[in-house]
C-alpha cells in the first residue's frame, strides 16, 4: 500500500446564497481511520462530493495522492468510496452490480467474489440488491469501494441500518483497512463508533473546521483535568467550592469538580469529615468533545419556551 493522502486545502463552495464550504481545509493521512465529523449542513457531503469530483469547488483544491479525481486513471484502484448504499439498480444481484463495477475498470469477476467474501456477502451473492436490508446494502457499498484495492476510502455513515452485529463487523473492518495502510475518512453521527474505531478526528461546523486532533488528544482537551466524586453529603459543594473548585451537579449523587486535583479533593473531604464513595479522574467522550466543540455551530437549536 502507498503512501497516499487525502488533501483538502481551502475549499469553497456556495449554492446560491448558501456557503456550503468556507475555506474546508484537513488531510487524510495512510495508515489511519480519520473520522469526518458535524452538524447537519456543516459541509461533509459537499465536502465528500468535491473529492470525487461530484461538485466543482469555488477555490481550493481536493488532491487524492496530489492529483484531482478526474484526472485518475481506474479512479477505483486510487479512491473507493460508499455516499448513497441505494445508489444501485435494485434488480441486479449483488455479484452483477459488483461485475458491471469491475468490467468498467478493467477488474476481474475473481476480484469481485474475494471483495464478496470481505464484505460477509457470499451466500447473498446472487440474490437481487433491492430486496436487501439498509444493513446489507452498505456492505455491498463497502464491496464496491474495495473492488480496486484502494489505498484510500472515504465512506459516509456506513454504520446506518447495522444491527449490533453489523456495527462490531464494521468497526473491526475499518481498523483493518487502516491497519493495512489505507487513508480512511468515516463521516458519521455514531460518535461512539467513533471513539471506538477512529485514529483520529476533524470536526467541521459552518463549512469549516473546527478542531483536527487525535482522538485520544481530544479527550484529554476535553476533560481538562476534571475529577468525578460521588458522595450523598449535601455539604460536599460548598466546602470543594470554598476551596476554590468549581462544581456541578452531574448526576445523584455525583459532581464533577474542575480547578482542584482529586488528591486535594480526597483531602478536603477526609478533613471535613464528608464521607464519599469513589474520586477519579474525568473520563471524556468523543460526544462530549463534539458537543462542546460546535455548540455554536448547530443550523438547526431547540428554544427553551
Amino acid at each position: 500500500m502507498n503512501e497516499t493522502i487525502i488533501a483538502v486545502d481551502g475549499l469553497r463552495k456556495r449554492f446560491g446564497r448558501t456557503v456550503a464550504l468556507d475555506g474546508m481545509s484537513f488531510t487524510v493521512r495512510p495508515g489511519q481511520v480519520t473520522g469526518f465529523v458535524g452538524p447537519n449542513g456543516a459541509g461533509k457531503t459537499t465536502t465528500m462530493r468535491v473529492i470525487l469530483g461530484l461538485d466543482a469547488p469555488d477555490a481550493g483544491t481536493a488532491l487524492i495522492g496530489g492529483r484531482r479525481y478526474r484526472d485518475l486513471r481506474r479512479p477505483l484502484c486510487h479512491v473507493g468510496s460508499l455516499l448513497d448504499a441505494g445508489a444501485l439498480q435494485p434488480s441486479r444481484t449483488a455479484r452483477n452490480h459488483l461485475l458491471w463495477l469491475a468490467h468498467s475498470q478493467g477488474l476481474t469477476a475473481r476480484r469481485v467474489d474475494e471483495v464478496l467474501v470481505g464484505a460477509g456477502l457470499t451466500a447473498v451473492a446472487r440474490r437481487r440488491a433491492g430486496g436487501f436490508s439498509l444493513g446489507m446494502r452498505q456492505r455491498l457499498g463497502i464491496a464496491a469501494a474495495l473492488l480496486g484495492d484502494p489505498p484510500a476510502l472515504m465512506l459516509d455513515e456506513p454504520f446506518n441500518g447495522m444491527d449490533p452485529e453489523g456495527i462490531i463487523w464494521m468497526r473491526n473492518f475499518l481498523k483493518t483497512l487502516a491497519a493495512q495502510g489505507r487513508a480512511v475518512l468515516v463521516s458519521s453521527h455514531l460518535m461512539s463508533e467513533l471513539q471506538d474505531t477512529a485514529d483520529h478526528v476533524v470536526v467541521v461546523g459552518r463549512g469549516r473546521v473546527i478542531a483536527d486532533a487525535s482522538v485520544a488528544r481530544l479527550l484529554a482537551s476535553t476533560a481538562n483535568g476534571r475529577v468525578v466524586l460521588r458522595t450523598e453529603s449535601p455539604a460536599a459543594s460548598t466546602i470543594l467550592t470554598q476551596s476554590g473548585g468549581t462544581v456541578t451537579a452531574t448526576g445523584p449523587g455525583t459532581l464533577t469538580i474542575s480547578g482542584l486535583t482529586a488528591e486535594t479533593v480526597v483531602a478536603l473531604m477526609n478533613s471535613n469529615g464528608l464521607p464519599f464513595s469513589e474520586v477519579s479522574a474525568h473520563r471524556a467522550t468523543l460526544e462530549e468533545a463534539y458537543l462542546e466543540l460546535t455548540r455554536d455551530a448547530v443550523e438547526f437549536k431547540a428554544v427553551d419556551r
